[in-house]
């Protein structure tokens, strides 16, 4: 073959190449935004309350092998969740912060969780509550996402920019924005008082995450993949997926502190001024 017609191959192979893919991008971005709230939607979280891995990531944190976990309703001593420390992307003080806590739980201690406790999961913990649905109020301005079994509530600003310098706060400042099909929410200045999973694991100020929430199989399902990334907590930024069912069902009223047969030792939190 000359190189003529060698460099008119490759040339033409070049062009089709970048018209495949821009045919893909602008399918991707001509697509309409997800609607995760029509018909009373609710979507209903998985099994568990724990990130299943995303290929190529860092694991998430497991359960430690020494001390398994044994979930209610099984016949046996139920037992709480005890973090596996020998995660190579966790690092130190982390550990020891847990190390604590696991001993204290092992000996007998109630092990904290959000739920329990009245207590805002923040960001990725709300994608990890249990026990319940999460529903959508979606305008072109702003997506508020409702966790009804305590009514916890997260407010996604869209199309906007961070705010030069956002206030800490239990959930943070979240802007998202549509790619094709997929919402794309941005959190950052949340505050420390927090875990990041059931495993009860620290954060610091510097958390970072990104959600990415598309419906799957026609709309029966939808998955969110977050990307966690904490330079001051672990190594290397990580990725966990959750999957959700839809479900039909109006958004009733559960009020976490009335009530609440699953608080233990924690205390409710109690306002120190009134709203209005």
């Amino acid at each position: 073959m000359s190189n003529f017609a060698l460099r008119g191959l490759l040339l033409s192979s070049v062009v089709a190449t970048a018209c495949v893919a821009l045919s893909a991008d602008v399918t991707a971005q001509s697509a309409a935004p997800p609607d995760f709230s029509s018909n009373q939607t609710s979507w209903i979280g998985g099994i568990g309350v724990d990130f299943a891995p995303v290929e190529g990531s860092p694991s998430p944190m497991r359960q430690d092998p020494a001390h398994p976990f044994v979930p209610n309703g099984t016949g046996k001593q139920p037992t709480y969740r005890i973090g596996d420390l020998s995660n190579p992307n966790l690092k130190q003080w982390a550990k020891d912060i847990m190390q604590k806590d696991n001993a204290e739980v092992i000996a007998g201690k109630i092990a904290f969780t959000p739920r329990q406790s009245c207590m805002p999961a923040g960001v990725p913990g709300f994608i990890l509550y249990g026990g319940g649905s999460v529903f959508f109020v979606q305008t072109p301005k702003e997506v508020t996402m409702i966790f009804d079994g305590d009514m916890q509530v997260r407010h996604v600003y869209m199309d906007v920019p961070h705010s030069a310098n956002p206030k800490p706060s239990w959930y943070g400042e979240s802007v998202g924005h549509y790619e094709g099909d997929t919402l794309v929410i941005d959190t950052i200045a949340q505050n420390t008082k927090t875990v990041l999973d059931a495993y009860r694991t620290p954060h610091s100020a510097k958390l970072h995450t990104v959600e990415r929430w598309r419906m799957t199989e026609e709309g029966k399902t939808m998955e969110v993949v977050t990307t966690i990334d904490d330079p001051e907590t672990y190594n290397a930024p990580w990725q966990g997926l959750r999957k959700y069912r839809r479900g039909q069902a109006q958004l009733g009223e559960q009020i976490c502190a009335e009530g609440n047969f699953l608080l233990f030792d924690y205390g409710i939190p109690v306002a120190n001024k009134p709203d209005f």
